[in-house]
């Protein structure tokens, strides 16, 4: 015998199960066998009749909503979040192989491209970036499955079958046929609703037919084992939690993304300018070489002295080769930030770095406590990590909750009708059940290790989080010691470059070597004195920007909604700009005292 059997499980949150009202009367002619199946097959063509796209806009409708909504509530801002890309309303069919092959090999004119460009280009392709959206988006889905647990899920399935009986009879049954709903109640009890029908009917030897429909409402509620808000609603709390720390990570990825991009197109102009130095540096030497060479012509210098000069050139000139190249390399990686061909060249915007230049250091005012106390109040991380150390509390809770004794009340009302309506019910001919079952904990060796695996995991989180709050500490006491280096470094920089161009100036240094006093050496040498005192303020430079926007990253300050925010620091911690750094004229500390702790920051 073969059988048809058909299942209709209604698992989309928006479509409400249908209350279960008459579906036929005396009047239509409709039997209750009749009636079911129609219903049945009406409902699985209506789910037929939606397409793939519906369910992806439903989707996309629910979790947008779930992550505006949450992000609201925990950052305090909300913005346009959307995992779509350019490839998102095409068909994986339609995206060939060579088209990603021709665009990646794309090449173009000079593209133009300043910070805020840039960076709103990073927040579009960047794959990373996409890739962490999907993972808050993913984590929103997720949720969306655990809060349809405890709504009403609808179900229906039809069983139809034929076979031949020894006695030749032919029978046509249609068994287990039903409809209704079920409900998880947020105390752990399950409620269901159910309309079933079977029917029978044989097509010779005595012709007849059974037609039976049942009517039946269920209750189950646990007292001990798997009761309670707290108990069952453990997964949904997780899942809503998450969908916050996924949050929150999103955000620190944002913003640590941002100072990255920034970060480096300000290195890629610190390139720029060690070309420029090279190339200037390569062009000094080059003068000196020819004025060594038409000495030695006059025979006022030894060839050793114009061979030195020339080999400096030649080195300058390597340097200067070297560092495009460099600053090629870093634009290259650029791009692949950017997600833009490599065969579009960037016309970067230099007067951000004189801006850069022209703002200085400015000055972080709090000291290792205080920045520490900020940390762990603001910082996104350190507050995920201080939730997940309560969650670790909740799952104890649940886990010792497992051990109980399953004690649960259970009853049962039903209405059956033998005819061949099934809305002709007699109310008063129900059948009622009610009672408790009891299954003793006898076996519970599974939950007794999960529940001595949780007192270990939490034991595990508590360790993880005083690391936690150690490296934060940590960050920001590194981070306030690498502030105040980078500026005792930017003074003595400046004060080198200083020194280096007093020892390059021309008229002076031709005048020492026609008096012998010094050697075409000494010239050499201060120019590279003069290369590396340049390079070395504008290093400074950027690593201090650099060094600061990551210290505001780790004290959970920066503030990225204003323009120009990685030049300002605007309702964060009170700023500056660069003045005498304390201590700079003073005497260095001596071994023993730094041992000692008398440089200790607290």
């Amino acid at each position: 015998m073969k059988y048809l059997e058909i299942r209709v499980n209604n698992t989309d949150t928006y479509n409400r199960p249908t209350p279960l009202e008459p579906l036929g009367s005396p009047q239509s002619g409709l039997n209750g066998s009749l009636t079911i199946r129609l219903v049945l097959v009406a409902s699985l063509l209506s789910l037929a009749g939606c397409s793939t796209s519906y369910f992806h806009k439903k989707a996309d409708e629910q979790v947008y909503s779930i992550i505006d909504y949450k992000t609201k509530g925990t950052l305090g801002t909300t913005n346009a979040f959307t995992i779509d890309t350019d490839y998102s309303s095409r068909e994986p069919e339609e995206i060939p192989p060579s088209e990603l092959i021709d665009e990646r090999a794309a090449s173009s004119e000079n593209r133009k491209i300043n910070i805020p460009e840039a960076l709103s280009r990073a927040i579009e392709n960047n794959r990373s970036y996409q890739s962490r959206k999907e993972r808050l988006y993913l984590s929103a889905l997720a949720l969306t499955g655990r809060r349809f647990d405890f709504e009403k899920q609808a179900f229906g399935r039809l069983n139809a079958g034929g076979d031949r009986e020894s006695d030749k009879d032919l029978r046509l049954d249609s068994n287990g046929n039903q409809l209704g709903f079920s409900q998880l109640l947020t105390t752990g009890g399950t409620v269901s609703a159910t309309l079933a029908n079977d029917m029978v009917r044989y097509f010779t030897g005595d012709p007849r037919r059974s037609i039976t429909t049942v009517a039946s409402l269920n209750f189950m509620q646990p007292l001990l084992r798997g009761a309670g808000r707290a108990i069952v609603g453990e997964n949904l709390t997780q899942a809503e939690r998450n969908v916050i720390y996924e949050i929150r990570e999103f955000g620190l990825f944002q913003q640590t993304f941002a100072v990255g991009i920034i970060t480096q197109y300000v290195r890629l102009l610190q390139k720029q300018d060690q070309v420029r130095n090279a190339y200037r540096n390569y062009l000094r030497r080059k003068e000196t070489s020819d004025e060594a060479t038409f000495k030695v012509e006059q025979g006022v210098m030894q060839r050793f002295q114009a061979d030195q000069a020339l080999q400096q050139q030649l080195n300058a000139k390597s340097g200067y080769i070297r560092a495009v190249q460099q600053y090629q390399d870093r634009l290259d990686e650029f791009k692949k930030q950017l997600n833009i061909p490599l065969g579009v060249h960037l016309v970067l915007n230099p007067s951000i770095f004189q801006e850069l230049k022209q703002v200085g250091l400015q000055l972080v005012e709090i000291d290792a406590v205080d920045a520490y106390h900020s940390a762990v109040e603001n910082k996104l991380d350190i507050l995920n990590a201080i939730d997940q150390f309560e969650d670790r509390k909740r799952k104890i809770k649940v886990a010792a909750n497992a051990l109980q004794a399953d004690l649960k009340f259970v009853s049962d009302v039903s209405l059956q009708n033998d005819g061949a309506d099934y809305t002709d019910f007699d109310p008063g001919d129900f059948k009622a059940s009610a009672g408790l079952q009891l299954d003793l904990p006898f076996n519970r060796r599974s939950e007794r290790n999960t529940y001595r695996t949780t007192l270990i995991n939490f034991q595990s989180e508590l360790r993880s989080l005083t690391i936690t709050l150690d490296d934060a500490r940590d960050a920001v006491r590194e981070g306030l010691r690498s502030l105040q280096q980078l500026r005792r470094d930017y003074e003595i920089q400046k004060k080198a470059l200083e020194l280096a161009l007093e020892r390059t100036d021309d008229e002076i240094m031709q005048l020492l070597i026609e008096t012998g006093k010094a050697r075409i050496r000494d010239k050499l040498e201060a120019q590279d004195a003069l290369l590396d005192a340049q390079n070395a303020v504008t290093r400074v430079v950027v690593d201090y920007f650099d060094a600061r926007l990551k210290f505001l990253i780790d004290l959970g300050v920066l503030k990225m909604d204003q323009d120009r925010w990685w030049l300002r620091t605007d309702g964060a911690v009170p700023t500056e700009n660069t003045g005498p750094v304390p201590g700079l004229e003073e005497d260095l500390l001596t071994p023993e005292q730094v041992f000692d702790g008398l440089a200790n920051l607290n």
